[in-house]
């Protein structure tokens, strides 16, 4: 990972961040932070999968600090036991920290928090040769964050924004007047290299989305047994993912040999906090 490309490519995310601190609006507090390094020590307090360095490092540069990533690196998407009373080491002046350590922390925390849950279905689909994918349940604003956790976590992403994949959900098919119709209008929009991915509500419109030539198709809220005979009547080259409302407890009936995929929402919009501090002192 070039650190350098990273920081540059979430710019205007810090600069959306630290605004909520509304710092320029108080130019005497700001002057007045001592500059004297403080030694800091990122505390890791659960057992977690650790994901977020780069944002926690870019926080502070962003602020002026020169935190070597290299110093960071190896601790990215590692897996921590809170018996282990891990921690990592730093320096920093204390106006930096000081400013920083919140915004920073709390990306560290939604990352490892998120990454974590993930791992969790991950873990256990993987077993049977199936990818958990996010959703665009993503918290506005938070969006590269919370896709990238995703990823650290050993899940998959779905879509980065709605012109990745024309989705055919069920408004669509009640606005167009059905499958066919709503197929069609996306068709229609010429996206040459962009795949249609159809949202199948029962054995019925799954059978006329292959008549279609549909390659992709999201089983949504299928049972596990409506799942099972829709992989009896699968063909070559479809892809088959099931969502609606799968969690921890429920996934292991749903990891049915045949399908590729499973959708999770939680996984970014429910992912239990981790516990994680910044601690310093004065050198």
């Amino acid at each position: 990972m070039s650190q350098n490309l990273f920081e540059k490519s979430i710019l205007k995310d810090m600069e959306y961040f630290f605004s909520e601190d509304d710092l320029s609006r108080n130019h005497s507090y700001i002057s007045q932070l001592p500059d004297e390094l403080v030694s800091c020590s990122l505390k890791i307090k659960d057992d977690m999968i650790l994901s977020g360095l780069p944002y926690f490092v870019a926080a502070f540069n962003y602020l002026g600090a020169q935190l070597d990533w290299n110093i960071f690196k190896e601790y990215e998407g590692k897996q921590f036991s809170k018996s282990d009373l891990s921690q990592i080491n730093f320096t920093l002046p204390f106006s930096l920290a000081l400013t920083g350590e919140r915004i920073a922390l709390n990306l560290l925390q939604r990352s490892s928090s998120i990454a974590t849950f993930t791992n969790k279905f991950a873990t256990l689909a993987a077993k049977r040769g199936i990818k958990i994918l996010d959703t665009r349940k993503t918290t506005p604003g938070l969006r590269g964050l919370e896709k990238y956790s995703v990823k650290q976590g050993g899940g998959f992403n779905h879509r980065l924004g709605q012109s990745d994949v024309w989705m055919v959900k069920d408004n669509h098919k009640s606005f167009f007047g059905g499958v066919k119709q709503a197929v069609e209008y996306f068709r229609n929009m010429n996206g040459f290299y962009t795949p249609i991915e159809v949202e199948i509500h029962d054995i019925d419109e799954l059978k006329i989305a292959f008549d279609l030539g549909v390659n992709h198709l999201m089983l949504d809220n299928f049972t596990p047994e409506q799942i099972k005979e829709a992989i009896s009547l699968k063909k070559n080259g479809v892809t088959y993912e099931a969502s609606g409302g799968i969690n921890l407890s429920s996934l292991e009936s749903y990891l049915i040999e045949g399908l590729d995929a499973i959708s999770v929402g939680s996984i970014t919009y429910g992912a239990p906090s981790v516990d994680l501090s910044l601690k310093y002192q004065r050198d």
